[in-house]
C-alpha cells in the first residue's frame, strides 16, 4: 500500500475537473487544402496558363473546344486522384505515428500501483518513475532523489537534480524553472535515481504541451531517398529536354507542312496557335516524365508494409528506419530477450565456500532473509505485498526464485534509506538500509561477480556467520563460474557491507552472501533468424554484458561463431585499440563482451566510417546515443521510453526473428519501388521516344494531351497501388546488401527499361506508319479506329509489362496470390481503357472497336511480354 494517489472516485473529478493528460495535434492539413497546394505545382500552374491560352484561340475558332475541355478534366482528375491517394496515405501513417507514439506509465490508484496510458494521467495522480522513463506531466516531487535529462526543454545538456519537496511546497504559475530542483516537467528523462512526483500540470497546460506545436523530430535522409532524389533529378532533367525537343520537333513538323518558312509565317495567328499547342505538349511530356509519382509510390508501399509489419510485432516510429533497414550490412544486437528467450530462471545458489544449492527453500535461513531483501529492497522495480511490480527480466527472476517465502516467514524488511540503481557502467546496484529493530545501517549490493568480488573479504556462513574469504576460494569460486558460464550460465553476486559507504563501491569489506547462477535459453526461431540474415549478407554482432565465457557459449548456440577468423572482444581490449586497429578487425567480429554503453557509440562510429549501414538494438537509457547514431535504431519494447524515443523500430516482442522481418520487409520496399520504377520509366521513356520521333515521319500526335494524362494517372497513382501491395519474399534476404553508393537504377533495369520501351516506341511507329497493321482495323478517312487501336494497345503494354517487371522469374504470375490487389487493380486499368473506347468520343479520340480489332490490341498488347521473356532468357544465359 501507498500513501500516495488517488482513489478511483477522485481519479473521475479529476478528470471532470481538469480534463486528461492528450496533447491536442497541430491542426491537420484538408484534402481541399492539399488539392489547393497541388494546383500550386508550377508544372500545373504552366499547364493551367497554357490551357487558358489555349482556350483563347478556341473562342477566336483556331482550336477545338472539346479536346480543351477533355484537358481541363484530365488534369482535375489527375490531381484530384494523386491528392486523395496522398491525402489518405498521410493520414494512415500519422495514426501508425500515434500507435507508435503511446507511452505507459506507472502511477498509485488505490494503493496499488497501477500501470496505465499516458494520455490517462490526470491530475493529483503519484506516478512513479525509474530510470529510463519520460516525465509524463508536470508536477512536484513528493519522495526520492532523481537526476534528469531536460535538454528537450531547456537545452541545457548538464542533467538536472530533483529532490523531495518539503510538505508545505506550492506550485508557482508564474513563472518557468526548470532548474527549482523540487519541479519536474513532461518530455525530461529519468537519468538515475527512483521516486515519486504528483502530477500539477496535464495535456496542454504543460510546459511541454504549450511547446509540442514548435518540437519537431530531425529527420536524416535514408540511402533509399538519396538514391531517388538522384534518380528524380536525373529524369527530371531528361524530360524537361525531351519536352522542349517535342515543341521544337512540333513546329518543325508544321513548317514542314506547310512548305516553307514564308508560307507558315504568313498567317501568324495560325502560328499562334500551332506554337500554344507544342508548348503545352511539351509541358505535358515533362509532367508525364518528371517523377512526381514517387513520393506517392513511397507512400504507398510503406504504408501497406507498415500495417503487415505491426503484425509481425516491428513497430515503425520512423520511416527512414525501415526504409533503411533493407539496406543495412552490420547489425549490433543485444542477447538478452532478443537472442535467448529472456526467461531467466535462476538454476543454483553458489555459496562462499563453494556449495552449490538448487532451490530457495533449500538455503539457509539467513541467507534466505538476505536473498530476500536483495530482492525485495535492492531493485528499481516497485513492491508491493511483497511483490514486484515490472522491472527488468533479471529481476523478474529473482522474483519468481524467491517465490512465496515472504512476509509473514520474513522478518520484517530493513526500511531503504538511500539507493543507486544498477547501469551498465557500474554493474552493480546498491541500497542503504536501517534495520526495523533499530539496529546499525547497512548495505545490501547485487552485481557483477568479477567487480563485486575484487572488494570481498568475507561470506556468510551457513549458520550465519562472517567467515574470512581468501583469494584461494576466490580462485575457486571463479574457476566454477568460468565452467558454468561455458554452459551459457551468467552469474549476480549477492554481497553486503557492514557501515555505510559513499556513493561509490568500497575497495573492500564486503560479505558475499553467495552467487546466483541464472539461465536464459537461446530461442530456436533466432537461430534460423540469425541464419537468414547472415545470408542476407547482414554481420551480427552480439553484444552483451555478460562476462565472455558466457558470451561465447550463447553465441555459439546462436550459430554466431562459426569460423576460426570470428573475432570476440571484452570491452577491455576494445578500449586498448586504436580506431584502426578496430577498424581492420571489424568484419570479423562477432561477440562484444562485458559491453560498455561508450563501446555501443564507438562501434556505429567506426562502422558508418568504413561506410557500412548499421543497425543497433538497445532497451536502456544508456543505449540512446548509440540507438540514434545509428543508421537503423531497434528499440526493444520491453525497454525505456527514452530508448523507444531514440530508436526509429520498436520491435514489440524483443525477438530477434521481428528483427529479421524488419529488415526483409526493408528490402521488400526497395524492390517494390525499384519494380515501380522501372514500370514508369519504361512508359516514361516510349512516351518522349515517340513523341520525339512522331514530327519528322509525318505523324502528327501519335498520343495527344488527353491520352497523355490518362497515361500518366495510370502510370503514377493506380500503378502505385498495384506495386505497393507486393508480398515480402524469402528470396529478398538471400540478396546483397546494397551500397551506399549503388544506383538504384542498375543495368540490369536499365535493360529492361530501354529494350521494353523500345519496342513499345517500335509498335508506335508501326500503328502509324505501317498499311499492314491499319489493314487490321477498319477503314475511316481519320483512321479513328488505328488511332484508338494503339491507344489501346499502349495502355494493354503498359499493363502486360507490369507483369513483366513484377517478378524476375519466366513465371509472371509468380506469388500473385499474395497481391490480389495487383491483379485487380490491372483489370480495374483494362475496364477502364475498354469503357473509354465507348465514351471518350473526340476528346480522347476513341470510338469503340469490334471483337477482330480487340483481337488485335490484345495480341499487340501481351507481345510485350515475349519480348521480355527473351530479355530474361538471354540474360540468364
Amino acid at each position: 500500500m501507498s500513501k500516495y494517489g488517488l482513489s478511483k472516485e477522485q481519479v473521475e473529478e479529476s478528470r471532470r475537473k481538469y480534463g486528461d493528460n492528450t496533447l491536442t495535434q497541430p491542426p491537420r492539413e484538408t484534402f481541399w487544402s492539399k488539392l489547393l497546394d497541388n494546383f500550386q505545382d508550377p508544372i500545373i500552374r504552366i499547364l493551367i496558363v497554357a490551357l487558358l491560352v489555349n482556350a483563347f484561340f478556341v473562342y477566336l475558332g483556331h482550336g477545338d473546344w472539346i479536346e480543351t475541355i477533355g484537358i481541363f478534366l484530365a488534369i482535375i482528375l489527375a490531381t484530384f486522384v494523386s491528392t486523395w491517394s496522398e491525402y489518405s496515405n498521410e493520414n494512415a501513417f500519422q495514426k501508425l505515428q500515434e500507435e507508435a507514439s503511446r507511452i505507459r506509465c506507472k502511477v498509485w490508484r488505490d494503493g496499488e500501483p497501477l500501470e496505465i496510458a499516458i494520455d490517462d494521467v490526470v491530475v493529483g495522480d503519484a506516478i512513479i518513475l525509474e530510470a529510463g522513463d519520460k516525465i509524463p506531466a508536470d508536477g512536484i516531487l513528493l519522495e526520492g532523489t532523481l537526476k534528469l535529462d531536460q535538454a528537450a526543454l531547456n537545452g541545457e545538456s548538464e542533467e538536472a537534480k530533483k529532490v523531495a519537496a518539503p510538505a508545505d511546497f506550492q506550485w508557482d504559475d508564474s513563472k518557468i524553472d526548470f532548474l527549482d530542483e523540487h519541479k519536474l516537467f513532461r518530455g525530461s528523462v529519468v537519468v538515475e535515481g527512483t521516486a515519486v512526483m504528483q502530477a500539477v500540470k496535464i495535456g496542454d497546460n504543460s510546459v511541454y504541451g504549450q511547446l509540442t506545436q514548435e518540437l519537431k523530430d530531425d529527420e536524416r535522409d535514408s540511402p533509399l531517398k538519396l538514391k531517388l532524389k538522384g534518380l528524380a533529378e536525373q529524369i527530371s532533367k531528361f524530360g524537361y529536354a525531351g519536352g522542349v525537343l517535342i515543341a521544337v520537333a512540333v513546329m518543325l513538323h508544321k513548317i514542314y507542312l506547310a512548305g516553307s518558312f514564308a508560307a507558315y509565317f504568313a498567317d501568324m495567328t495560325t502560328v499562334i496557335a500551332d506554337l500554344v499547342q507544342a508548348v503545352i505538349l511539351a509541358i505535358i511530356i515533362i509532367v508525364m516524365a518528371v517523377p512526381e509519382g514517387l513520393p506517392l509510390m513511397i507512400a504507398i508501399v510503406s504504408s501497406l508494409n507498415m500495417r503487415k509489419m505491426l503484425r509481425d510485432n516491428v513497430l515503425v516510429r520512423k520511416l527512414v528506419g525501415i526504409e533503411t533497414a533493407g539496406s543495412l550490412n552490420l547489425l549490433f544486437t543485444d542477447k538478452t530477450g532478443t537472442i535467448t528467450k529472456g526467461q531467466l530462471e535462476v538454476v543454483r545458489f553458489i555459496t562462499g565456500d563453494l556449495q552449490e544449492i538448487n532451490g530457495f527453500d533449500k538455503l539457509p535461513a539467513r541467507l534466505k532473509e538476505l536473498t530476500c531483501q536483495q530482492v525485495l529492497i535492492n531493485t528499481s522495480s516497485t513492491v508491493t505485498d511483497g511483490k514486484i511490480v515490472g522491472g527488468n527480466m533479471t529481476e523478474t527472476a529473482l522474483n519468481n526464485y524467491v517465490g512465496a517465502y515472504r512476509l509473514p516467514q520474513l522478518p520484517q524488511l530493513p526500511q531503504r534509506q538511500r539507493f543507486t540503481p544498477f547501469n551498465s557502467a557500474n554493474k552493480y546496484s546498491w541500497a542503504q538500509v536501517a534495520p526495523a529493530d533499530g539496529g546499525a545501517a547497512y548495505c545490501l549490493i547485487k552485481g557483477a561477480p568479477e567487480k563485486l568480488l575484487q572488494a570481498t573479504d568475507w561470506y556468510w556462513s551457513n549458520d550465519g556467520s562472517r567467515l574470512p574469504l581468501t583469494d584461494e576460494m576466490k580462485a575457486a569460486l571463479d574457476n566454477r563460474m568460468i565452467e558454468l558460464a561455458g554452459q551459457a550460465i551468467r552469474m549476480l553476486a549477492l554481497c553486503t557491507y557492514e557501515g555505510v559507504p559513499a556513493d561509490n563501491l568500497p575497495a573492500k569489506g564486503l560479505t558475499l552472501a553467495g552467487v546466483v547462477a541464472i539461465r536464459d535459453d537461446v530461442r530456436p526461431e533466432a537461430v534460423e533468424a540469425i541464419k537468414a540474415v547472415q545470408q542476407a549478407g547482414v554481420q551480427v554482432v552480439m553484444i552483451t554484458g555478460d562476462r565472455k565465457e558466457t558470451a561465447v557459449a550463447i553465441a555459439k548456440d546462436a550459430g554466431l561463431l562459426q569460423t576460426a577468423e570470428d573475432v570476440v572482444w571484452t570491452s577491455d581490449e576494445l578500449a586498448q585499440m586504436s580506431d584502426d586497429e578496430v577498424k581492420a578487425k571489424l568484419t570479423h567480429l562477432r561477440v562484444v563482451a562485458r559491453a560498455l554503453p561508450m563501446d555501443k557509440s564507438r562501434l556505429v562510429r567506426l562502422a558508418q566510417e568504413l561506410n557500412l549501414v548499421t543497425g543497433m538494438t538497445g532497451d536502456g537509457v544508456n543505449d540512446s546515443p548509440a540507438l540514434k547514431k545509428a543508421d537503423v535504431g531497434f528499440a526493444m519494447g520491453s525497454g525505456t521510453e527514452v530508448a523507444k524515443e531514440a530508436g526509429d523500430i520498436v520491435i514489440m516482442d524483443d525477438n530477434f526473428l521481428s528483427i529479421k522481418q524488419a529488415i526483409l520487409y526493408g528490402r521488400t520496399i526497395y524492390n517494390s519501388i525499384c519494380k515501380f520504377i522501372v514500370f514508369q520509366l519504361t512508359i516514361n521513356f516510349s512516351a518522349v521516344a515517340i513523341n520525339f520521333i512522331a514530327p519528322f515521319i509525318n505523324i502528327d500526335e501519335p498520343l495527344t494531351i488527353t491520352q497523355i494524362l490518362w497515361i500518366n494517372l495510370v502510370m503514377d497513382t493506380l500503378a502505385a497501388l498495384a506495386f505497393g501491395g507486393e508480398p515480402a519474399l524469402a528470396q529478398y534476404l538471400r540478396e546483397a546488401p546494397k551500397r551506399r553508393s549503388a544506383p538504384i537504377v542498375s543495368k540490369k533495369m536499365l535493360t529492361s527499361v530501354i529494350i521494353s520501351g523500345l519496342y513499345m516506341t517500335i509498335v508506335g511507329i508501326a500503328f502509324y506508319k505501317s498499311a499492314w497493321v491499319d489493314h487490321l482495323f477498319r477503314d475511316a478517312d481519320n483512321h479513328i479506329y488505328t488511332y484508338t487501336g494503339f491507344f489501346c494497345t499502349y495502355i494493354f503494354m503498359a499493363v502486360a509489362n507490369g507483369f513483366n517487371v513484377r517478378t524476375d522469374g519466366f513465371n509472371l504470375l509468380q506469388n500473385i496470390s499474395l497481391n490480389k490487389g495487383f491483379l485487380q487493380v490491372m483489370a480495374l486499368i483494362v475496364a477502364i481503357q475498354v469503357l473509354l473506347t465507348f465514351i471518350g468520343g473526340r476528346v480522347l479520340r476513341t470510338t469503340p472497336l469490334n471483337a477482330h480489332e480487340w483481337g488485335v490490341v490484345v495480341l499487340f498488347g501481351v507481345s510485350i511480354i515475349i519480348v521480355d521473356l527473351l530479355r530474361k532468357l538471354v540474360s540468364k544465359n
